[in-house]
């Protein structure tokens, strides 16, 4: 029996060393062919580090380049930021949409025109959702939401509405700045929370963002701000050539007053030349397939111009 298992064992051994050596022969076979078939890249393919631009600054507070650390955590966004090529560019097209409905709220209310690179990065220009339940294109909170003034409940919820959202994301700016007497610790606290932040400026004593040590996310965040704010403002620098009759236009609409409910936004939308679908993409407020309206409350719902659907 002894003699069977070593025999056995022996055997075993010399398979697997064959197998090794097969496999080693179809490795070194499988390498040849790849060189064999591999061609050069053109001289021209190149894929280049980003050069930081020498001065940075948001809303006219200057960003300290010349520390090592501030350095590369604005080279790090302005790496990805550029060489994410198709997000990059959706921002690009998006903003000529929505940045002439942005701009000026933001220059009615005195908040620096910087911060609509803000609702870029929070949102994408995007009606999304976040795991936490913050809403639309400023991702606000319920609560947050309801201290701000907006409406929101299953029928009508107005983080939704980009003009009233907005509005309501400079009230908490302005508060922010109020504060802190930062315009960048403002739009740190917009990620990081007033209470959060002043906690963090208390309990390592000092005053500035750039100063802070902070967690992954707020830690980034006003860089990410900076690095698209420069790109968009300067894509050819960034090796970007987006063609101005590729950009998405605004589309133009009138805005009809309500003061009732409707029973059924379908119907509504066909006396108005339009569909249910066009009325939610221009409208998408309203969450729910009718508008409940017992108060008598004054809606303005926007309805597209002739001739841009129909």
């Amino acid at each position: 029996m002894k003699n069977i298992i070593i025999g056995f064992c022996c055997a075993v051994i010399v398979v697997l060393g064959v197998s090794a050596i097969q496999q080693s022969q179809a490795n070194e076979d499988l390498k040849n062919a790849v060189t064999a078939n591999a061609r050069p890249l053109p001289e021209s393919y190149k894929i280049s580090s980003i050069e930081l631009p020498s001065k940075l600054d948001f809303a006219g507070e200057v960003v300290p380049l010349k520390y090592p650390d501030i350095k590369e955590r604005a080279d790090r966004e302005f790496l990805v930021n550029t060489y994410w090529q198709s997000n990059s560019i959706l921002l690009m097209k998006r903003a000529s949409q929505y940045f002439p409905v942005i701009e000026p709220i933001l220059a009615e209310q005195g908040v620096p025109d910087d911060f609509k690179y803000l609702a870029v990065i929070e949102s994408g220009l995007q009606n999304v959702t976040s795991p936490a339940g913050a809403k639309g294109f400023w991702q606000i909170m319920p609560a947050t939401g309801k201290e701000l003034g907006l409406e929101i409940t299953s029928n009508v919820d107005e983080r939704y509405h980009v003009e009233k959202a907005t509005l309501a994301a400079c009230k908490y700016l302005k508060q922010s700045y109020e504060k802190f007497g930062s315009w960048t610790l403002a739009a740190a606290a917009y990620n990081g929370g007033n209470g959060g932040i002043n906690g963090r400026l208390e309990k390592q004593d000092v005053e500035s963002y750039y100063d802070m040590y902070l967690g992954e996310e707020t830690g980034r965040y006003v860089f990410r701000i900076l690095a698209l704010k420069s790109i968009m403002q300067q894509p050819a620098m960034y090796g970007f050539d987006v063609k101005e009759s590729h950009l998405y236009k605004p589309v133009p609409v009138n805005m009809v007053k309500v003061t009732e409910s409707i029973a059924d936004l379908a119907a509504f939308a066909k006396e108005q030349d339009i569909n249910y679908k066009i009325l939610k993409i221009h409208n998408p407020w309203l969450r729910e397939s009718r508008l409940d309206n017992a108060s008598k409350k004054t809606y303005e719902l926007a309805i597209p111009k002739k001739g841009i659907y129909n």
